[in-house]
């Protein structure tokens, strides 16, 4: 059974730091590429960190130099260390994974996925809440 289960989201204030975790299971971790979304109240769905199977990154403009992605394939996890947290930082966050082939399995009510995204598995999502 496909799982990717989302933790280390909380509250925070302005210029703190969240380790989020996101723990695979059911499919092959270390070929897949996994990435970050994250939807904040009344927003779209942003793609906020990639990180693939053979370890390139990718980061959003807004949180360069202050987010870093990184996996664990020994424990199936990949994390998203965030410093210098700022109020706009607060969303709900959401874990993904490409591992083709393979089925769709979305948690929760959906979060950020779209039928045109690379990313065929997904966590239920983590709220993150930074305050000024």
């Amino acid at each position: 059974q496909v799982q990717l289960v989302e933790s280390g989201g909380g509250s925070v204030q302005a210029g703190g730091s969240l380790r989020l975790s996101c723990t695979a299971s059911g499919f092959t971790f270390d070929d897949s590429d996994m990435g970050w979304y994250r939807q904040a109240p009344g927003n779209e769905c942003e793609l906020v960190s990639t990180i693939s199977s053979d370890g390139s990154t990718y980061y959003v403009d807004s949180v360069k130099g202050r987010f870093t992605i990184s996996q664990d394939n020994a424990k199936n996890t990949v994390y998203l260390q965030m410093n210098s947290l700022k109020p706009e930082d607060t969303a709900v966050y959401y874990c993904a994974a490409d591992s083709a082939p393979g089925e769709l399995v979305v948690a929760g009510t959906g979060g950020c996925w779209r039928p045109w995204l690379p990313y065929n598995y997904w966590g239920q999502g983590t709220q993150v809440t930074v305050s000024s």
